[in-house]
């Protein structure tokens, strides 16, 4: 990696991925910030300053967009070390009372996003021996009611993970997801529906998911999966190493 680090962060207008802006700006890492907010990313950049971040409008479902985005990234920056794929979105309610495009739009966003962004970023990544850090969720470890577009997504996000990380084996370019539960940011706060939340309560804040960020984003060799927190944690390994039917009641009791 170059003697400044660089780093490219989707989803950087609100949540984790405005924390995590903030977090490398002051390790003094060169940070871009992108997301369809344009002004929300212009006006942070212009705080950051121009020789410390760059900002532009993405959606992340548009190629053409990635593939521009990540052209005046690398004018601006020299090159890319990290690529954050944090730009998400939700629907919650019962499966059949959530209009079909309002899931296909979550699958669109969560998951076609992050394939653009992985694909558009490949040969920059292999040029300087860099990596990408996916945001998945806990929600990819069983499916959660209520949430089932979003859980979908993170499973995709994890499969994408997985077999990325086999694949690149071999490159100079290495992948990895982080898998928070529930997180205090405005999405989160919008859930109505999901009984797990209420159950579970929510217990994170933008600032545990940073650190692990930080964490995978500096490490030597990256881990396939990075979990955020010890509840988090002891779920992965419980549903790692029960029975399937077991699982299913554990999960079905948090989401009832």
């Amino acid at each position: 990696m170059s003697a400044k680090k660089r780093i490219f962060i989707t989803g950087a207008a609100s949540g984790i991925g405005r924390a995590a802006a903030d977090a490398f700006l002051a390790a003094g890492w060169f940070v871009g910030v992108y997301d369809i907010d344009e002004a929300a990313v212009k006006n942070w950049a212009a705080a950051a300053g121009p020789n410390r971040s760059c900002a532009r409008r993405l959606d992340v479902t548009d190629i053409a967009d990635w593939q521009a985005a990540l052209a005046d990234f690398q004018a601006a920056a020299g090159g890319i070390d990290v690529l954050l794929n944090s730009a998400g979105i939700l629907a919650d309610g019962a499966f059949e009372n959530v209009a079909i495009e309002t899931q296909r739009r979550v699958i669109e966003v969560n998951v076609i996003g992050m394939m653009n962004g992985c694909h558009a970023a490949h040969a920059a990544l292999a040029a300087s021996g860099g990596r990408v850090i996916n945001m998945s969720s806990a929600s990819a470890l069983f499916g959660q009611p209520c949430l089932t577009a979003y859980s979908t997504s993170k499973f995709a996000v994890r499969g994408l993970t997985e077999s990325l990380h086999i694949e690149w084996a071999g490159s100079r370019v290495q992948i990895c997801d982080v898998m928070p539960l529930f997180v205090r940011t405005a999405m989160v706060e919008r859930i109505s529906a999901a009984p797990s939340l209420r159950r579970m309560g929510v217990q994170l804040t933008t600032a545990d998911v940073v650190r692990v960020l930080v964490r995978a984003a500096n490490a030597r060799r990256v881990k396939m999966h990075y979990t955020v927190g010890w509840r988090t944690t002891a779920l992965k390994l419980l549903l790692k190493c029960s029975p399937e039917t077991l699982s299913s009641q554990v999960v079905g009791r948090l989401g009832r």
